[in-house]
């Protein structure tokens, strides 16, 4: 079966990724660089860890689109990134409005092109930081969208292997499959060293420090995030 990879270079990509290889599938990789503060050092990612799979077929994408429209601290640079918020309930700045349906519906058009009958996204529903295009929910929806709006004999299933792990949980799969931590990027400031305290930078290093890790990426602070 061919899959297509929706591979931002995050920690949750590079894990679902991780799956997907040992799962045995013919993989592609798909990556979408949306006009994001860090979008060098994502793309660098992405290239790393489709180099370390071996993946070579490879998709990048401009979406710029998603930064004129703005409405969020990633893509937004007049909208400061806020500091780690662990506990919260509410949408985050960083959201980016309705953009995993924008990725998706690229991702859906790929596979129709090439044959592949799976896409695989890193969503996390539970330790996710309150993103509502990070819900079960919204999948199982958007896969009755996908067999709605595609040819009757196309078959794309959307999986999210992840959906329903907890950060510390996702680090230790990670290890047993020995995905690549080094080669990932999760900071939503920074391209030189991860800033470790924006709430991407926060959820990764708690993670991490909850399995008794080491995160083996370079912070200009580490702070202790476990209680």
């Amino acid at each position: 079966m061919k899959a297509v990879l929706l591979l931002s270079g995050g920690m949750d990509s590079l894990v679902t990724t991780a799956i997907a290889h040992r799962e045995g599938h013919d993989l592609a990789a798909m990556h979408v660089n949306y006009g994001q503060r860090t979008w060098q050092k994502e793309l660098a990612s992405f290239r790393s860890i489709a180099d370390h799979y071996a993946i070579t077929e490879r998709l990048e994408v401009n979406a710029d689109f998603l930064g004129l429209i703005g409405g969020s601290s990633l893509t937004d640079h007049s909208m400061p990134v806020a500091g780690a918020d662990l506990r919260g309930s509410g949408i985050p700045t960083s959201y980016v409005p309705f953009r995993n349906a924008c990725f998706l519906s690229m991702a859906v058009s790929w596979s129709e092109v090439i044959g592949a009958d799976r896409i695989f996204i890193g969503a996390v529903e539970e330790d996710s930081s309150g993103y509502p295009d990070c819900r079960r929910v919204f999948y199982d929806a958007f896969n009755r969208v996908i067999e709605l709006g595609t040819k009757p004999e196309t078959g794309i299933t959307i999986l999210t292997p992840l959906i329903a792990m907890q950060k510390a949980e996702i680090v230790m799969k990670g290890m047993e499959l020995g995905a690549p931590f080094e080669h990932s990027w999760s900071c939503y400031r920074s391209e030189g060293r991860a800033c470790g305290v924006c709430d991407s930078c926060a959820r990764r290093l708690r993670a991490f420090e909850l399995q008794g890790i080491r995160d083996p990426i370079d912070y200009e602070v580490r702070p202790q995030y476990i209680d």
